[in-house]
């Protein structure tokens, strides 16, 4: 039997046979972790975040499942921009409307994420993400918005998802409705250098940063945690996706020296130049931080008045 045959094992997600690492979290737990022998890996510093996010069983479409997902230790970078609300109309379902921070401009990013110990494996992602107003009758105050930045409470519609392994691209893809597809993706994060590269069909460069790492500053577990709710249809049905991110260790800079994007040729450059981002405004890097994926719930998202 080849070596990788036997590094791997076969497990069955509503039908549809993805291949994970054998003797890992999935193959041992299928979701239902043991947070006594996770909290025992060095790469963990805790587990106190996740003793109080009970699981819950619930059907979907790739099958009977436990949610939510648990990411014990990752790190991710993003970079925030100003586009032309003209231009992320124009990709945006007509039930969404985009999030301006003044008249005429919005908030787009650009995300890399490392997944170093999760339920579902290590895998690393990427996406192009739009802004958007919660998908709720009424408008959105001022207040709503300074609030919602200031304690990343945010709202988005997700352009591109690429990742680098089959199990997240069928729980993204089918079970979320996130346009999710398999690619070469690296991302390596620490306190003194951010570097991310997606691949293309061809093996090329489709997005690619190059970045000093943002100061850092340590918060306790619980101190500071974050949530990203992101609408996606699901066999024609709206729903949300509710994402909490516990951030023990993170920097901002609102500066861009130092900070490289490079757009070749790929659906997330095409995805990113679509969008006609005007400047980066704010670059964010957590070197050390957890994460609850909940699962997608219907939700009522009005119709967008013309």
């Amino acid at each position: 039997m080849p070596s990788d045959q036997k590094d791997t094992v076969e497990v069955d997600l509503g039908g549809r046979e993805v291949t994970v690492p054998r003797g890992g979290l999935y193959d041992r737990y299928r979701m239902a972790p043991d947070l006594d022998a996770v909290a025992r890996d060095p790469r963990v510093s805790g587990v106190d975040f996740f003793r109080r996010l009970p699981k819950i069983k619930v059907d979907s479409p790739i099958g009977p499942t436990l949610t939510p997902n648990f990411y014990y230790a990752m790190s991710s970078a993003r970079l925030t921009m100003l586009a032309p609300s003209r231009a992320i109309r124009a990709r945006l379902p007509e039930e969404l409307s985009p999030l301006e921070v003044a008249p005429g401009l919005g908030l787009v990013s650009v995300m890399f994420f490392r997944y170093d110990v999760c339920d579902i494996d290590f895998y690393t992602e990427a996406a192009v993400g739009i802004a958007v107003k919660p998908a709720r009758h009424g408008g959105l105050g001022f207040f709503d918005l300074v609030s919602g930045l200031k304690n990343e409470h945010l709202h988005s519609y997700v352009l591109s998802l690429p990742v680098n392994s089959e199990i997240a691209r069928v729980r993204g893809h089918d079970g979320y409705g996130f346009p999710k597809w398999v690619t070469g993706l690296d991302v390596d994060i620490d306190d003194h250098r951010t570097t991310a590269r997606v691949a293309n069909d061809s093996g090329g460069v489709d997005l690619a940063l190059l970045a000093n790492t943002p100061t850092q500053r340590a918060h306790a577990s619980g101190e500071r945690v974050g949530s990203l709710t992101s609408y996606t249809k699901i066999n024609g049905a709206w729903h949300s996706t509710l994402n909490q991110t516990n951030v023990l260790n993170a920097g901002t800079t609102r500066g861009t020296k130092g900070v490289t994007l490079q757009l070749g040729e790929g659906r997330m450059s095409e995805d990113l130049r679509s969008l006609k981002p005007k400047r980066t405004i704010q670059f964010d890097v957590m070197t050390e931080g957890q994460a609850a994926l909940h699962m997608p719930v219907p939700t009522s998202v009005p119709r967008r008045s013309k």
